[in-house]
């Protein structure tokens, strides 16, 4: 049974038919005092719950119920709805223990998908229990992509497999090279939407000035270089699932405009008026600590609750040692037929060597010493000598020196050395752009796509 709580008769009676159509038991109540009789009575599969029960509709009052409900049934899901001026107060909500919140006027069919979500989250088995082998989650699960067996690595992929059978937002947090995209393919082919689209998005890519056409599309002539018509990533990914890559590099005027998708699933392309729905799963992902962004004021508390109902972290290589083995081998195995090399191999004093890298560029690193080794060495069988030959050291390295390769993407290279620029010049966009060889709109460019703050007026 689902609990609706709301003083607007309208409201309770909409939610009641909607939800009774969708095969679902309610029962609805007018007042905090009626919703917690129920939930002490016979508790409620799930309570959607209003903020607002006076006059004053400060939210005050809904977040009290939400406490006291939380005292009564600690485990029990509630969803909060609350207008989009309040969505604040919504964030406070999830602090306090709601599971989710949801915007009125709401959208029908993403209103059903979230409760069908929080029920099936609610149900799935509790993480703590009884650990899988590599060989029991290969027979549930497909993780073909994934190479590994540490335990931390497996019970991440009990619980993603567990995940993926949900429509639940999932961020995915890791250091570059720790195989993020695959755990997010991994995610959407181990889902019901596996037979349709995934589409990838580096947000870092992506300047503000491009993002609505990038993501929502364009009419031909919606704006001056709008030559023909363009889909955008949203509806090329429509019934599927779509992976927001690096998310943490998003600014801030697109965070918005995202979080109305995320919060509405509608969306407009650019030249025409006419709102689209949109069926979609969403995965993010960053090697950014979005919670500290959040208190530096560069990413929107609201946009980080929508993205992170479950949150998978990834651990660094260097905290699965034993797994280094496995993957060289895994390399080399792709490498035999890509170079039409069969005979070639790793020898064992080799991969004991490999174990005890600090390897920071995690995964990626590790697969390019090993591309390297295999192209420069020759020969079939690898010894440690020729990957000693091939690996660089980077911890100790003096200020402005290049970091190992693998361990930083270009774009992340990019932004570092504007940002070290900005420093050093004092912001003076002339001189940094001089220093680093290019136009000051080249520049400018780059400063908007990085989301680097700058003074307009320090621009000569």
């Amino acid at each position: 049974m689902i609990l609706i709580v709301d003083d607007d008769l309208a409201v309770r009676t909409s939610l009641g038919l909607l939800l009774k159509q969708a095969g679902y038991a309610t029962r609805a109540v007018a007042t905090p005092a009626e919703a917690l009789q129920v939930v002490e009575a016979t508790p409620p599969q799930l309570v959607l719950m209003d903020m607002n029960y006076s006059l004053e509709t400060s939210g005050h009052d809904g977040l009290q119920l939400l406490g006291q409900v939380k005292q009564v049934a600690p485990q029990l899901p509630v969803i909060l709805i609350t207008g989009w001026g309040s969505i604040t107060l919504a964030v406070e909500g999830i602090k306090a223990g709601a599971a989710e919140f949801v915007t009125k006027p709401w959208n029908n069919d993403a209103l059903l998908q979230t409760i069908r979500t929080i029920l099936s989250l609610h149900e799935a088995p509790a993480a703590g229990s009884a650990a899988l082998s590599r060989r029991d989650l290969d027979r549930q699960f497909n993780f073909r992509s994934i190479v590994g067996q540490d335990a931390q690595l497996l019970q991440l992929l009990r619980n993603v497999g567990q995940v993926a059978a949900t429509d639940a937002s999932v961020l995915i947090e890791g250091e570059s090279g720790t195989g993020k995209e695959l755990i997010a393919e991994a995610i959407h082919h181990n889902s019901h939407r596996r037979q349709q689209p995934f589409v990838k998005v580096n947000l870092g890519g992506i300047s503000a000035s491009l993002f609505e056409s990038e993501m929502f599309g364009h009419r031909r002539g919606a704006f001056t270089d709008a030559k023909t018509d363009r889909v955008g990533r949203f509806e090329l990914a429509n019934k599927g699932t779509i992976f927001l890559d690096e998310i943490g590099e998003l600014d801030i005027s697109s965070q918005v405009k995202l979080l109305r998708v995320l919060q509405d699933r509608t969306y407009e392309v650019l030249g025409d008026s006419r709102a689209r729905s949109l069926d979609i799963r969403v995965i993010c992902a960053t090697n950014r600590n979005l919670a500290e962004l959040v208190q530096e004021g560069r990413f929107r508390e609201d946009l980080f609750y929508r993205i992170n109902l479950i949150t998978v972290r990834l651990p660094a290589l260097r905290e699965r040692p034993d797994d280094i083995p496995l993957l060289v081998n895994h390399f080399v195995q792709n490498l035999r037929t890509t170079y039409h090399r069969p005979a070639l191999k790793v020898g064992t004093r080799a991969l004991h060597w490999l174990r005890e890298l600090p390897l920071p560029g995690n995964i990626r690193e590790l697969k390019n010493l090993v591309e390297r080794a295999v192209l420069v060495s020759g020969k079939d069988e690898l010894g440690p000598e020729d990957f000693q030959a091939q690996f660089h050291k980077a911890p100790a390295r003096p200020a402005g020196e290049l970091p190992a390769v693998g361990s930083m993407t270009l774009d992340e290279l990019e932004a570092q050395m504007i940002r070290k620029s900005m420093e050093f010049y004092g912001g003076n966009v002339s001189r940094v752009a001089k220093a680093l060889g290019l136009s000051r709109g080249a520049l400018y460019r780059r400063l908007e796509k990085y989301a680097i703050p700058f003074d307009a007026e320090k621009g000569s």
